[in-house]
């Protein structure tokens, strides 16, 4: 396996600024993955992902036991190193405790009765206490696994439980938020009214005090061992899930939304600094139903709790700030590794995060189950989890993984595909990182990709053998040293080239003969030519349905078209699949015409207007070709072309002939033919002694060919002027006297 640890991308991106300063669609990119987003979209295995992106092994992580129970929801340990775990169902009829022995097998250690046991203590004499509720009552369980009653609260929750230094035991009960004192002997007596339905978290701190959080007023609360209480903290959220201790600063973790009004000290200061972790789904709720009047957390670890996760700091003065929040994950747990740094365990994904600094957090494991409930600091470094959904027994740590992988998100790259080397940023420390990539043609890299290949690493960036292809993805390997110390990968980032694709020509129009495009805005009159044709046009997008509209009611993609006779204006769309900017060159030719002759090269628009009196009147085509030469080196350069439909270019006027003036008995009998060689006639007119123009049918009343006879009468005594126009707009002009 071979390992580097240069930066190579920074190489990699200035040996492509030093290349021309050429605007190329067609040119390397690269596929840079270096933040925390980027990595949480592929597939990870036994690695651990920070919030700036860098990628370590994860802690190692056993499983010690899986549970007939659906939820485990405490872990206690005695001195020689036995574990006792325990849990229930909320429709059970018994509560069981597990026990794993070191070196040993898990089993069932006792079973009590009751729906779940949430609280576990050991005493000083290594004497197992289990609390079960509801109509909670705690039991001494001895060494045979039969439990004796010890203390019974008379409430309906016992939510926590802490032995003193004097062997007396703390109990953190539900329905009434009472703290009791119980002597070694099992008397108890009510120690500390917290005032709130539930004192719903306990720990005792290094100088003895009690720390109690609450819920509904998600209170911090210190406790002297005089049972005198202070209010540290009161959270913007409802309950206190979880507390802590390390080096004299209390960490508390709150969830729930709870109304604004119920706060009493404010929300904590939120380091600026402090990234907030990647908005997941909520998770699976739990099914059945849970006993009345449990909190929202514990009852029922529902996903539709709203408000997300805050995780305070309470620093040895009091003073209080959030260091991590979540939008989505519940934290119900907290503990430390080895270096004093917090692990959250949390629902409804089953993620355990770790708290690296203000500025810093890892996602450190992501469970099979869907939350993690309880933590125990064991010996040596190892922490200890308890899960639900399902009731599982882990340890992590204290060392790392041996081997974790990561399998990318799918690039596409949105066509066929060369690929380049592939660079990544480390430090080592040890161990190695292996890389391997895979390619093909379908975005399910399941189904007929290539095989995975390795990617030779080297200073420069390694060789990708993939076989060129539309989807690419890579699969890193992480592998820790003899020592136990793990790589740390910051980024990759993977250089391709898209095959360069011709253009299309898609579509072409041509607009009514007689316009062109006009020049400018100020130019837009709403006035009439003498034929009735509008001075401007305004045309859809091109290849959308020809309609005339008003100057200036224009639409996206629309043209606005302005009156000038004799005037061809040629419109088209054009694509091109690699985003090359694109070039035009327009050809004509006659029906019999052999050669093709060019109108314009090295057109930048998708519209060009010429005029037609240059060409002798006929049938004509029109071809456009499309070039991504401004994309491309000359060699890489390719085309697209497309042909119009024939269209008729006639700038020669209609003729009249026949044209006839016979006198009736009162009226003038007028007649003629209109006739034109290419278009149809659009309409023809008279005028008696130069008075105004007067519209006069064909015989037939449908002005439908290319030749027309008309006839009308006017008084006799009189001088008529015909006028005929061709559909092209052209004129002719004939008068008769009469006699």
């Amino acid at each position: 396996m071979q390992n580097y640890s240069v930066s190579h991308r920074a190489a990699a991106i200035l040996c492509l600024l030093a290349a021309p300063a050429l605007s190329l669609a067609v040119e390397t990119h690269v596929w840079e993955q270096a933040d925390q987003a980027d990595f949480e979209r592929g597939a990870s295995k036994h690695l651990a992902l920070r919030s700036d992106g860098h990628v370590t092994l994860g802690p190692e992580f056993k499983e010690l036991d899986s549970t007939s129970v659906p939820y485990l929801w405490a872990i206690a340990q005695d001195s020689k190193g036995t574990l006792f775990y325990a849990g229930g169902a909320p429709t059970g009829a018994t509560a069981k405790v597990f026990t794993l022995t070191p070196n040993g097998k898990p089993r069932v250690f006792a079973e009590l009765a009751g729906l779940e046991v949430h609280a576990l203590a050991v005493d000083a004499q290594d004497r197992l206490y289990a609390a079960v509720l509801p109509d909670a009552k705690i039991y001494r369980i001895g060494k045979d696994g039969k439990p004796q009653l010890f203390f019974d609260p008379k409430c309906k929750y016992v939510w926590a439980m802490a032995f003193d230094r004097s062997g007396n035991l703390f109990v953190a009960t539900g329905d009434t938020g009472l703290i009791y004192k119980v002597a070694p002997d099992g008397s108890g007596s009510r120690f500390f009214e917290t005032n709130e339905t539930h004192a719903r978290s306990m720990i005792i701190d290094n100088a003895g005090n009690l720390i109690v959080g609450t819920e509904p007023g998600g209170l911090i609360l210190r406790v002297t061992p005089e049972g005198k209480g202070f209010v540290l903290y009161q959270a913007d959220k409802r309950e206190i899930t979880a507390l802590g201790e390390h080096d004299g600063m209390i960490y508390a973790a709150a969830i729930g939304t709870k109304p604004v009004s119920a706060s009493v000290s404010g929300p904590a200061p939120v380091l600026s600094s402090t990234k907030p972790p990647a908005v997941k789904p909520a998770g699976t709720a739990r099914t059945g139903s849970p006993p009345p009047g449990l909190p929202p957390a514990i009852g029922s670890l529902k996903a539709t709790i709203s408000g997300g996760s805050d995780v305070y700091r309470i620093q040895k003065d009091g003073f209080a700030e959030r260091i991590w929040n979540s939008s989505t994950d519940l934290v119900y747990a907290i503990a430390f590794d080895q270096s004093g740094k917090p692990l959250l365990g949390t629902g409804n994904k089953g993620i355990i995060f770790r708290i690296d600094s203000d500025q810093l957090f890892t996602e450190l494991l992501n469970t099979p189950p869907t939350q993690v409930t309880a933590f125990l600091q064991g010996r040596k470094g190892v922490v200890y989890a308890a899960t639900g959904n399902v009731g599982n027994l882990y340890s992590i740590g204290p060392g790392f993984q041996r081997t974790g992988t990561l399998e990318s998100e799918v690039l596409d790259a949105d066509g066929f595909t060369y690929w380049g080397k592939a660079h990544i940023r480390s430090t080592l420390r040890g161990g190695g990182i292996a890389l391997e990539t895979r390619s093909g043609n379908l975005n399910n890299p399941e189904n007929d990709w290539s095989p995975w290949t390795n990617v030779a690493l080297t200073p420069t960036g390694g060789a990708i053998e993939s076989p060129p292809a539309r989807f690419l993805q890579y699969r890193l390997s992480v592998s820790r040293s003899d020592a136990g110390d793990s790589p740390e990968l910051s980024a990759i980032d993977i250089a391709y080239l898209s095959k360069n694709v011709a253009p299309k020509v898609l579509q072409i129009d041509l607009a009514p003969f007689n316009y062109r495009q006009a020049p400018s805005t100020s130019m837009l009159e709403r006035t009439v030519t003498q034929s009735g044709s509008p001075a401007t046009l305004t045309l859809p997008a091109v290849g959308q349905k020809k309609t005339i509209t008003p100057p200036l009611l224009e639409t996206a993609g629309a043209a606005t078209l302005q009156y000038s006779k004799g005037f061809v204006t040629a419109r088209w769309s054009a694509s091109d699949a690699n985003g090359d900017p694109l070039i035009y060159t327009l050809e004509i030719k006659g029906d019999h015409d052999s050669q093709w002759q060019i109108l314009k090269n090295k057109l930048e628009d998708r519209f060009y207007a010429f005029d037609s009196a240059a060409l002798p009147d006929g049938r004509y085509t029109i071809r456009v070709t499309a070039s991504d030469a401004p994309g491309n080196v000359p060699a890489d350069a390719l085309t697209g072309s497309l042909e119009s439909d024939p269209f008729t270019i006639d700038n020669t006027p209609p003729e009249i002939t026949n044209l006839t003036a016979a006198p009736g008995a009162k009226q003038l009998e007028v007649s003629f033919t209109a006739h034109d060689a290419l278009s149809w006639i659009d309409k023809a007119e008279y005028s008696v002694n130069g008075a105004d123009w007067v519209l006069v049918q064909p015989v037939g009343r449908v002005t439908d060919s290319q030749s027309l006879n008309y006839k009308f009468s006017v008084p006799t005594g009189r001088t008529v002027a015909i006028r005929v126009f061709d559909e092209n707009d052209n004129v002719v002009v004939k008068q008769v006297r009469s006699r």
